[in-house]
């Protein structure tokens, strides 16, 4: 089958005895169910700010002849996309972590840990990080000092130590929820076709994606949050998985999928990542749903950024090509 490749830039979104910190309200339920505030107070907020770190990557994303009516090679020049990894469904300022403290923690190790989550210089950070896993290596807190870590490795885009430190943190916590939406969304935004095990990353981004929509679904609301709060929380991260599930499905040429997924995405979203609409146009063009595809686009073009023009070329296009059918 004949194949476009368009070059996208793309910016880079409580079960028992499990923490969640949402808008700097930390959380714990007990085995049975009862709700505690942590003594850490605001530990953990910082992973919100490292998730909204802003990187850019250059990646292929490849579709049928199909895929833009009227505007062949049009695809091929760079057209980045504004949204940072990990900020699918707007700007990620509260978080919904998960970790199991089985004891209290030493003053000093505190103190430890507390610098490492204060650190904002990346070489720092990385050596108080080495050096809590040291002296501390049977702490309640590795977990949440593997995800700062996988943070900080996100931001330089060093994907392989990302990676790394992401299986790590999900290794001693396979429920934390937005482990799994961050590197469930990153994958398939900067997986190539060429690479060698492409297949399987994006089976582990939709694996990923999957159980965190499912630990989401099952989510009981804590005392100490509002009930808008929560559900800003849950939401956020939805649309996040929704949109790894809709670039996965992308990838794989299953545009009807990609299309359901992307829709979930960005409909009732105040913040829909333009990357998103813009692949639910290409997907709706390549089902030959043009008005659909049209509407996607429409929004797109609304959105200032690098993908705003080339979304109102497309939206064009997509009119054309339903007046023509």
């Amino acid at each position: 089958m004949s194949r476009n490749c368009c070059r996208i830039g793309l910016k880079g979104a409580v079960p028992a005895g499990r923490w969640m910190s949402v808008n700097g309200t930390n959380v714990k339920t007990q085995t049975r169910g009862t709700i505690m505030t942590d003594r850490y107070g605001t530990k953990r907020q910082w992973v919100g700010r490292c998730a909204a770190a802003t990187v850019f990557v250059l990646t292929w994303m490849c579709a049928t002849d199909a895929q833009v009516p009227g505007t062949q090679g049009q695809m091929g020049s760079g057209v980045p996309n504004q949204t940072a990894v990990g900020n699918s469904g707007g700007g990620m300022t509260d978080s919904l972590q998960y970790g199991t403290f089985g004891h209290d923690v030493m003053r000093e190790e505190d103190s430890a840990y507390q610098a490492f989550v204060k650190q904002r210089e990346p070489t720092k950070k990385i050596r108080l990080a080495d050096d809590f896993l040291k002296r501390y290596p049977k702490s309640p807190l590795v977990e949440q000092v593997d995800v700062g870590m996988m943070n900080v490795y996100r931001a330089q885009q060093d994907w392989p130590n990302a990676f790394l430190w992401a299986d790590r943190a999900l290794a001693l916590q396979p429920d934390d929820v937005d482990v799994l939406t961050i590197i469930g969304w990153t994958i398939p935004h900067i997986s190539t076709p060429t690479d060698p095990d492409a297949e399987q990353q994006l089976s582990k981004a939709e694996t990923y994606a999957k159980h965190a929509l499912d630990l989401i679904s099952t989510m009981k609301k804590p005392p100490q949050l509002t009930e808008s709060q929560f559900q800003a929380a849950k939401e956020k991260r939805s649309f996040q998985a929704h949109s790894a599930l809709g670039i996965v499905y992308f990838r794989r040429d299953d545009f009807e999928k990609s299309a359901n997924e992307l829709q979930l995405a960005t409909t009732g979203n105040a913040t829909p990542d333009p990357t998103d609409l813009f692949i639910l146009g290409i997907d709706q063009q390549n089902e030959k749903h043009y008005d659909g595809a049209a509407e996607a686009f429409r929004e797109c073009g609304q959105i200032a950024g690098p993908l705003q023009d080339q979304c109102k070329q497309n939206r064009d296009a997509a009119q054309a090509a339903s007046k023509a059918q």
